[in-house]
């Protein structure tokens, strides 16, 4: 698969696609070419049977992301071409129909539009150094997707401390707020433990994991009685499947399942 973008990298490896933002000298600041870039590679994970679930990283150690370039957003605004839509892209991950689980390996920065790209991940694992922010107001520019959500994943009063001061978290109180799941010391760990994390979902039924994913996003805002209906005919969906036979008859007779995505 090529990217149409030196902004992104892409690897695919043992059902894992790893997804590098590759703009370190900016702290992989998301401008146009590397947002296009990064949807395209989301579109890889969804699409390729080959992988069960995706990563996303940022390249050069010193940051996740620090959000949108606002460079190029001053440069757009000289010339009158201010987009009307933000760069980071139209609709979230899940609008694209991406219901593969996405690990955030986030290692220094995660601040802005690159805090709101690790929103949409699924599990987000951090190390020590990491900073997490929402400072759009100091620039007089509103939050998309975090202003809508972070308030969904955490305490009100911390999603309102966030982004009401535009002040940054360390790794320790995003872990004590919920915000990441896990704190690890370095690099290297955090590769170690992000690997661990993926085999511990490869370990899982992949169709049974796509569909825990989309009825818990599609149904996280509706009364539990509709998110029960919403989920049946999804449930009937993966309990018609191949694997819904093969994961007791694995577990009877005391083996690993043999998955085969049907």
């Amino acid at each position: 698969m090529t990217i149409s973008t030196n902004t992104i990298l892409y690897e695919k490896r043992d059902g894992v696609g790893y997804i590098t933002l590759n703009r370190p000298d900016s702290m992989n600041a998301l401008n146009r070419e590397l947002s296009a870039g990064l949807r395209e590679a989301l579109a890889e994970v969804r699409d390729d049977p080959e992988v069960i679930l995706g990563v996303l990283i940022g390249a050069g150690g010193r940051a996740f992301s620090a959000g949108m370039d606002l460079k190029e957003r001053a440069a757009l605004d000289a010339q009158g071409e201010r987009q009307a839509l933000d760069p980071r892209g139209s609709g979230s991950f899940v609008d694209m129909g991406v219901y593969k689980p996405l690990i955030a390996a986030i290692d220094g920065f995660c601040v802005a539009g690159g805090l709101e790209v690790s929103l949409q991940c699924d599990i987000r694992i951090a190390t020590k150094k990491s900073e997490f922010g929402l400072p759009e107001p100091r620039w007089s520019i509103l939050a998309g997707y975090g202003l809508h959500n972070l308030n969904r994943m955490i305490p009100l009063g911390e999603s309102l401390y966030m982004q009401l001061t535009g002040s940054r978290i360390n790794s320790d109180r995003a872990y004590n707020i919920g915000l990441i799941q896990d704190v690890v010391e370095d690099r290297e760990q955090l590769i170690e433990r992000v690997d661990k994390v993926a085999g511990e979902i490869k370990l899982c039924a992949p169709l049974a994991v796509q569909a825990i994913k989309q009825i818990v996003y599609q149904g996280r805002n509706l009364p539990v009685e509709y998110s029960q209906k919403l989920a049946i005919p999804i449930s009937e969906r993966v309990s018609g499947t191949e694997d819904s036979i093969e994961g007791p008859k694995a577990f009877s007779e005391k083996r690993k399942p043999e998955w085969k995505m049907r």
